[in-house]
């Protein structure tokens, strides 16, 4: 089963960079590249515990729907999200979010594991790997670019005072 691990350093708030890293709006709007669409379930706002989101994006060429579950969830440290229905066998995208000095340490740690037997296992070597990490990697540098540039005043509410902390 393959495992992506990121860090990302963001000069913010932790509890900002908790709360644009469940924002669906942000999903759905600015994360580039694959057209993807929250279309179901939560739709809208900032995805909590036991919540499901259904995003339709075009990945790899091909249209796909992939709903999954927030299973996990400790504000502002950690969540994680469990997909239900979608293109891969399993996947859990845990996401941890660490005080620093400087802001936040923003960790991800991506497990999936293909369909298909030995097809999925050569797929997720020559490609999906690859493919999910620059998709995360894109997601990341979104994320932190609202967060250091005062635009998650677009997305979050500005006057909640545990992001001026």
């Amino acid at each position: 089963m393959p495992i992506i691990n990121l860090q990302t350093s963001i000069k913010a708030n932790r509890n900002i960079v908790f709360d644009l890293s469940r924002s669906i709006d942000l999903q759905s709007t600015y994360v580039t590249g694959s057209n993807e669409k929250a279309v179901a379930g939560r739709t809208s706002g900032l995805i909590s515990l036991d919540e499901t989101v259904t995003y339709r994006g075009k990945h790899l060429g091909v249209w796909q729907n992939l709903t999954s579950r927030v299973t996990d969830f400790d504000r502002p440290h950690f969540f994680a999200d469990e997909m239900e229905e979608g293109a891969f066998k399993t996947l859990r995208h845990e996401h941890h979010f660490f005080a620093t000095e400087e802001g936040t340490m923003m960790k991800d740690i991506f497990n999936f594991e293909s369909p298909l037997g030995v097809l999925g296992k050569l797929a997720n070597t020559l490609i999906l790997k690859s493919y999910m990490t620059s998709f995360l990697k894109n997601r990341n540098e979104i994320i932190k670019e609202f967060a250091e540039s005062g635009r998650w005043k677009e997305l979050l509410p500005e006057n909640k005072m545990e992001y001026n902390n």
